[in-house]
């Protein structure tokens, strides 16, 4: 798994946006606030072409796509209005230091929290830009976004596979991880984070009972469902059976959702692995000894999916996984972490307002990155009440309006898995009467 917020690899230095002051009325965090400005992370070209230059500006709390976001002099376009959202880049040059936040009210009916999943599929991996493109809808786009979960890299089996849970606007994508927390939203959209358990299985005909996860490599042993979303096949091998399953009549079917049961029929079984999958179907992959329960199981015979966790996140619209919790009503929970600076990713909130945090690393002209504990206290006294810490290292990315806002350790953007993102629903136009 991608579990860089513990690795050490060296990183390229790379230059930052300016540092910013504090909103008027909020007190500041413990951090000397540093207006020098610099150059922007990213290149050139491309803040030329996304048309949002934080170059030699001055960005400022309170502000944000419908505000003053930079003063007048800098030069910088921006639309005017409330956005609900709010930036500032808080640097302390003697450690060194360079933080990003990203505020957004919650209470804002046009302002959407879900997951994105690279190029739509599990077994994929692009950049938070390329996630956050393919966000845009007629009625919808992407203003926020923050790199999610660990994952497999390119050098795994299974690469792009999140290590924990993931729903994508109520569909079921990953498994919860039983020994690192997830976010999740309940079914009256309120925030939670914590050890989420799946207790998965499949009910076969004559009462066999199978254990299974949900879009996860095969192992010695294991059952497997796959969906439509792991990609073109099961990627399964070695010895096992796969049984592919369509809908059972008129009852509920895909997407599957949590806490949900399905019925399904059994459309065929095969013994060999890596079998295609297709938008309609299913296919509940058994390997080894488990596949020995499947020799009374016939063809055109149905079974039932189950997909219970714990603690129950039935209506849950959006989760991500990651880990360790860093705050839970206000303080640091018990929990081990290497006593290591690296680049972070963290999401939180309190009451009103979501945030998106992000603290560059390994750059030693910049930022020399948090420890965890360092985190959690940060964000405390940022006002945030719950957090969770997100996949870090290279993969520590926070986007905001078309443009990556902080400097990536390895001077771009690493392929990742999943993120966090803050849509804005647009306003229908009325016709003309």
């Amino acid at each position: 798994m991608n579990m860089n917020l513990e690795r050490k690899e060296g990183c390229k230095e790379s230059p930052i946006v300016v540092a910013s002051r504090g909103e008027e009325g909020v007190e500041p965090a413990p951090m000397q606030v540093t207006p020098k400005p610099t150059r922007s992370p990213v290149p050139g070209w491309l803040a030329r072409s996304l048309g949002l230059a934080l170059i030699g500006a001055e960005v400022l709390w309170g502000a944000g796509e419908g505000g003053s976001l930079l003063r007048a002099e800098d030069g910088v376009r921006t639309a005017g209005g409330t956005s609900g959202i709010s930036y500032r880049n808080e640097k302390n040059a003697e450690k060194p230091l360079s933080v990003h936040i990203v505020k957004v009210e919650r209470n804002r009916p046009d302002l959407v929290l879900t997951t994105t999943l690279a190029k739509g599929t599990v077994l994929d991996l692009s950049p938070l830009s390329e996630q956050m493109k393919g966000q845009a809808t007629s009625n919808a786009r992407p203003v926020v976004g923050i790199n999610g979960d660990f994952y497999r890299t390119e050098q795994e089996p299974f690469a792009g596979d999140p290590l924990g849970f993931q729903v994508m606007e109520g569909e079921l994508i990953s498994s919860p991880h039983a020994n690192h927390p997830s976010f999740w939203t309940d079914a009256k959209g309120a925030p939670h984070v914590g050890v989420v358990t799946n207790r998965f299985q499949a009910t076969l005909p004559g009462g066999v009972v199978i254990p299974f996860e949900i879009n996860e490599e095969r192992l010695r042993g294991t059952a497997r469902v796959y969906t439509p979303r792991l990609g073109a096949s099961t990627r399964s091998s070695g010895e096992g059976k796969e049984l592919v399953l369509e809908r059972d009549g008129t009852g509920e079917w895909l997407p599957i959702k949590p806490c949900h049961t399905y019925t399904a029929r059994i459309r065929e079984i095969r013994t060999e692995p890596n079998t295609k999958l297709t938008p309609d179907t299913l296919v509940l992959s058994v390997e080894g000894a488990l596949a020995a329960g499947l020799e009374k199981v016939h063809p055109g015979e149905t079974l039932t999916l189950a997909f219970p966790t714990e603690p129950q996140t039935l209506g849950c619209e959006t989760a991500i996984g990651g880990g360790p919790t860093l705050l839970r009503n206000g303080q640091t929970p018990d929990y081990k972490a290497r006593d290591e600076r690296h680049p972070r990713s963290a999401f939180g909130w309190n009451d009103t307002h979501w945030f998106f945090v992000e603290v560059d690393g390994r750059q030693s002209n910049l930022s020399i990155g948090m420890k965890l504990p360092e985190l959690s206290e940060y964000l405390a006294k940022l006002g945030v009440k719950e957090a969770i810490n997100l996949d870090g290292g290279g993969s520590a990315t926070l986007w905001l309006y078309g443009q990556v806002v902080n400097s990536p350790c390895y001077g771009y953007e690493r392929n990742t898995a999943n993120g966090l993102v803050i849509l804005r629903k647009e306003t229908p136009r009325r016709e003309p009467d």
